[in-house]
């Protein structure tokens, strides 16, 4: 009677101990129970929504669940981001760049949504940011741009895609001690145009909206604004090698979810989408879209994050800005 006591005991407390363990295995070894969102700031085509169909079916293959791609453009990202914090489930996503996010506590008074919410999944990509100027000027370098736009103060103009790029921008050019007047635009695209006829003077934006201008001579590339070269672009030094570090910024691609997606199904997510994203194909066509493939998984992501957020909070306070309450 008494082993049998001891028996009954020790298969209690066996059943104990699964049921404890439940709640952190199950998320990871039962999910996807049906399909995933994968919703983007952008519209079709943008370089974020290339990235996430690049490897959209490997990840249905790989999950057995259709994942499905949502293009949720406007608010900056601010729509976007509600949706999938409103979730707040297991098989909703986030994928674009960081700098989308990490930008908003300087830029606006007060947050509809928390910052740290945003919890970081995959690293998948670097969007290569540039620095543009008409062919037609005659610029030799970036330091040329610097001595020239000083020597006249005022007569440039500038124009610089919205969130991290243009901070980074404000930045350079209060170090470098340049005053430029900034032209608006509702879409920021259009500045290759103008940049490429002459009527902008210097533009900051992803070179994919830069490069068909390039490539039809009418537009100089100065700089990448990586901390290192592009790979596809060997030719094109970093604004910190042309003398200019404070003009540096990296346009971070990835998933993100919402605080309901545990932390050990957010590192089996990151390590399919590494998986996923390993591949020549993948490489290769990110690559001719003007971004650089830059796999690493939910710790690495937010290891980078967490850098750039730093870097952020430094030039918000050499401009003065301070975070939304």
């Amino acid at each position: 009677m008494r082993q049998t006591m001891h028996r009954m005991t020790a298969v209690v407390a066996a059943l104990a101990s699964l049921v404890f363990l439940a709640p952190s295995q199950a998320p990871a070894q039962g999910w996807p129970q049906r399909p995933v969102r994968f919703v983007i700031p952008f519209g079709p085509g943008a370089g974020a929504d290339i990235g996430a169909r690049l490897i959209q079916e490997k990840l249905s293959t790989r999950w057995g669940k259709p994942v499905v791609i949502e293009n949720r453009p406007g608010g900056d990202s601010m729509i976007a981001i509600q949706t999938v914090l409103s979730a707040n489930d297991d098989h909703t996503f986030l994928w674009g760049p960081a700098g989308n996010f990490t930008v908003h506590p300087y830029l606006y008074d007060k947050l509809p949504y928390n910052p740290d919410d945003i919890l970081p999944i995959a690293r998948f990509s670097s969007t290569i940011l540039a620095v543009g100027v008409p062919a037609s000027m005659n610029f030799a370098n970036l330091a040329d741009f610097v001595k020239r736009a000083k020597a006249e103060p005022g007569k440039f103009n500038s124009a610089a895609v919205a969130g991290i790029t243009e901070f980074a921008f404000d930045y350079f050019t209060k170090t470098a001690g340049l005053s430029f007047v900034k032209v608006p635009y509702r879409d920021i695209v259009q500045g290759g145009n103008d940049l490429a006829e002459g009527r902008l003077h210097i533009y900051v934006a992803s070179y994919a909206i830069i490069r068909p201008h390039r490539e039809s001579g009418r537009v100089k590339a100065l700089a990448v604004m990586g901390n290192k070269r592009a790979p596809s672009l060997p030719d094109l030094a970093t604004a910190a090698e042309e003398g200019f570090p404070s003009l540096e910024m990296e346009g971070l691609v990835g998933l993100f979810g919402s605080p309901a997606v545990p932390a050990e199904l957010r590192e089996k997510i990151g390590a399919d989408i590494v998986a996923a994203a390993n591949d020549k194909v993948v490489e290769d066509r990110l690559n001719a879209t003007a971004q650089t493939p830059n796999r690493g998984g939910a710790k690495e992501f937010a290891a980078d994050i967490a850098r750039q957020r730093a870097q952020i909070a430094n030039i918000a306070k050499e401009l003065g800005l301070k975070p939304a309450r």
